[in-house]
Formats: C-alpha cells, sequence, structure tokens
C-alpha cells in the first residue's frame, strides 16, 4: 500500500528554469581549468572566440591573462585586448566582451548596462565564474535587469562526459553568455 501522508512540495526550481520562460541549455565544454591568476585556459579562449565571433570582429577582453589575446590573433579577430582597462573601451560596438567576476569599480548593474551599450545589436558578453552554484543567479538578475537576455550556460570541466555510463564532471568554470537582444546604443555612450 502507497503511504499518502506526506504532502510536501516539490522543490522550487532554482537556476535556469524560470516559471514561463524556456530554460537554458547547458554545453559542457571538456578544457583544462585556468592557471592560478588567470580567467581561462588557452583552450577555453579559442572555443569563446570561434564559437560566439566571426574573423574581423571586435572582442573587448576584459580577463585576466593572455590566452584571450592569443586566441584572437590567432582567429583573425580584432580586440582592444587589455589596454581597455586604462583607456575605455573605444566607440567602436563589438560583437563580443570577455570578463571575469566580479568586476571592480561599478555596480553589476552599472557593468552590464555599460556592457549593452558597447555591444552591436545580437553580441554577447561572457562571463567566467569560478564553478559556484549560487553565482550566477546574481549576474543573471543583474543582466537582465540592464536589458540583456540570458542566452546559455556553458560549464567548463577537465574531463568530457562519457556516453551511456554516469560521470561526475570537475566543473572549475561556469560561463554564462549574455545577449544583447534590443538595438542598443551601438557602441555609442
Amino acid at each position: 500500500m502507497t503511504d499518502n501522508t506526506n504532502h510536501q512540495s516539490a522543490p522550487v526550481p532554482v537556476g535556469d528554469v524560470v516559471s514561463g520562460q524556456v530554460p537554458v541549455p547547458i554545453t559542457v565544454w571538456p578544457v583544462p581549468a585556468p592557471r592560478k591568476g588567470d580567467t581561462m585556459s588557452n583552450q577555453l579562449g579559442v572555443r569563446l572566440v570561434h564559437n560566439l565571433t566571426h574573423p574581423g570582429e571586435l572582442i573587448i577582453d576584459l580577463a585576466d591573462g593572455p590566452q584571450l589575446a592569443r586566441a584572437v590573433i590567432a582567429a583573425s579577430r580584432r580586440s582592444h585586448l587589455n589596454a581597455v582597462r586604462q583607456t575605455g573601451w573605444g566607440r567602436e560596438p563589438a560583437r563580443l566582451i570577455v570578463t571575469g567576476w566580479p568586476v571592480d569599480g561599478m555596480t553589476p548593474v552599472e557593468f552590464f548596462g555599460r556592457c549593452r551599450d558597447a555591444l552591436l545589436p545580437g553580441g554577447c558578453v561572457a562571463v567566467l565564474l569560478n564553478h559556484d552554484v549560487t553565482a550566477s543567479v546574481d549576474v543573471i538578475i543583474a543582466a537582465k535587469t540592464a536589458g540583456l537576455a540570458y542566452l546559455q550556460h556553458i560549464v567548463a570541466a577537465d574531463q568530457p562526459p562519457r556516453r551511456r555510463q554516469e560521470t561526475l564532471l570537475d566543473i572549475h568554470t561556469d560561463v554564462l553568455i549574455l545577449r544583447n537582444s534590443g538595438a542598443g546604443n551601438g557602441g555609442r555612450r
């Protein structure tokens, strides 16, 4: 006989499931962890550049380390590279902004508003976080408040998942892809 005395509700979904919205896809990228002091590994930089941009498009690099710069040069993209920290983000709209988290000097909503204004319509911000189940929620809320859409969640893990086997992933980095879905300012401030 079934025990019907336990009338607890199911847990409230957290993370990618938002009532009334299509769930955000999660992708696993098997890439090495970044070295200490760096935002990403070389392989993660290459995947971001190749998956989110085309040759000749501008990338704003706000990440720590030379990995994204190497990927930009090898893939024939253009970038302000690390000079943006000292000189500003420039006036030309970018296809991609890559940043570590958290950012210094402004609130998250101000930062994402500036990102939105610096992106082409359809351009993306890739936010790289140390793997933490709760940290991404605050980033997504701030980005949505600033007018960016949550497009994709990428988890970077040392080992790829194996078909037909239960695999425990060693996730080291969460990459949140946020999209400028509006017309925006097209890089104008």
